[in-house]
């Protein structure tokens, strides 16, 4: 009997046992590639000989050190690479565990930073409906994913929330992609107007919405409307990177390809490629002055924040994502795995969209094409699909409630930049037999408008 306590009591998991590159083999010597790299976190694969070498090394010399008393040689080395090749702006790093605390620590610092510049009315947060920002109280409450928020909205704090910049499903028929993306945009400022500009502390926003909605990448001038916005303002914009930043679209910071400079950002996942731990969140050079100038001491910290080794392991994952050329192998790979996917599934009858950056790329699966009528939510469809991936040795990421929280399925596609051509073919093949053994397995479709 097992003492581990589960995602789900009702599940029984084959136990990991080794890594290969990109595959994942299990206690009975089945090998899955991992199609979704987890959850978009094994950038690098899973038996990357350098990392492990970094944590070897580290563990060797000294494993912890509180940063109440100390920094770390790893930690500043770490800080000063991202610094290097972050957006201009963003001078300073704020080493975490993983993506609810960097989301958690920007709203944290966003909401003290107005304290410190003398405008402590700043209370609320607007994001968008279909996000999802982190587990954590704060992190979920300002999240849109209606399905992890529902149960805990009691003891949460208020969300506001405005459209998602949702092409496939959202743009008029007369509107120009740029003429929809300044429409959605401006329900930002719609919204500052209702609350009073005055209240709000900042927008938060994922560049390219990962699992809630499914690789939703912007069109062109939302990002920049929304930045005008802000400024105009007062607003902050907090920019969430955790799932598609670290190279998994093919730039190391999502934003790099909306031209777009945050006031802080938010990175994970990628960031520590699943060796370690490990999470960021990066400030302008202004908000950090206005700490420093003011109180000195950001009200905030966790035990492991900077954490030596996990800080160790991140700066080979990120030299190997710059200087050594897998985020730029990202949006090469990328653009194959698109287009195996189109040549695959651009005609599939169950395929209304096809859709992504780099490696991060979705399918969402409909009953009607021309419609783009959801399947019926009973069904279960993303959890079929999961399951005879598993069968078929691929590992994806397939989410309900793509559309609203509750109607619509996608599968989410995030594997690891390494993967060669025959391994491409291979994912496209598996994901297609999956879909077609779960459409078959499912009783007879409903679709849903």
């Amino acid at each position: 009997m097992s003492h581990v306590f589960p995602r789900h009591t009702r599940a029984r998991m084959p136990v990991a046992v080794r890594g290969d590159g990109p595959y994942i083999i299990d206690s009975q010597g089945r090998r899955y590639l991992d199609g979704s790299g987890g959850a978009a976190v094994s950038c690098l694969g899973h038996s990357d000989p350098d990392v492990a070498e970094a944590i070897r090394r580290q563990s060797s010399e000294i494993s912890f050190a509180h940063t109440g008393f100390f920094t770390s040689a790893a930690a500043e080395s770490l800080a000063d690479r991202l610094i290097a090749h972050a957006p201009v702006g963003l001078e300073r790093v704020y080493l975490v565990s993983g993506g609810s605390e960097a989301v958690e620590s920007a709203l944290k610092l966003a909401r003290q930073y107005m304290i410190e510049i003398g405008q402590p009315g700043r209370r609320r947060f607007i994001a968008r409906r279909q996000s999802y920002h982190g587990n954590t109280l704060g992190a979920l409450a300002t999240g849109g994913n209606l399905w992890r928020r529902d149960p805990f909205a009691p003891v949460m704090t208020a969300g506001h929330h405005i459209a998602p910049c949702y092409e496939y499903r959202d743009r008029l028929p007369h509107e120009s992609a740029e003429e929809y993306g300044l429409r959605v945009a401006d329900e930002l400022e719609a919204e500052l107007l209702r609350l009073g500009p005055e209240t709000v502390i900042g927008f938060i926003a994922e560049p390219v919405v990962g699992a809630t909605a499914g690789a939703v990448p912007p069109v062109p001038g939302y990002f920049r409307r929304i930045r005008e916005i802000c400024d105009r303002h007062g607003i902050l914009l907090i920019l969430d990177e955790v799932m598609c930043g670290m190279g998994r679209t093919g730039t190391l910071f999502a934003c790099e390809q909306e031209d777009l400079r945050p006031d802080i950002l938010c990175i994970a996942k990628g960031l520590g490629a699943g060796y370690q731990p490990i999470g960021a969140m990066l400030c302008s050079a202004e908000i950090y002055a206005a700490i420093e100038a003011g109180s000195g001491f950001f009200q905030h910290g966790h035990t492991y924040v900077g954490h030596p080794v996990a800080c160790a392991a991140a700066d080979v994952v990120l030299r190997k994502l710059t200087t050594g050329g897998l985020a730029a192998r990202a949006a090469r790979m990328g653009e194959r795995l698109n287009a195996a996917l189109g040549a695959r599934f651009g005609a599939h009858p169950h395929v209304g969209d096809i859709r992504g950056r780099g490696m991060f790329r979705a399918l969402e699966l409909v009953a009607d094409r021309a419609s783009k009528a959801p399947f019926d939510p009973g069904l279960g469809l993303a959890a079929r699909v999961k399951q005879a991936a598993m069968e078929r040795g691929l590992i994806c990421y397939p989410n309900s409630g793509t559309i609203d929280g509750r109607r619509g399925d996608h599968v989410l596609l995030a594997p690891p930049f390494i993967l060669t051509d025959d391994q491409l073919g291979e994912l496209v093949d598996k994901l297609a037999g999956a879909l077609d053994a779960a459409l078959r397995a499912a009783p007879r479709a409903t679709a849903r408008r």
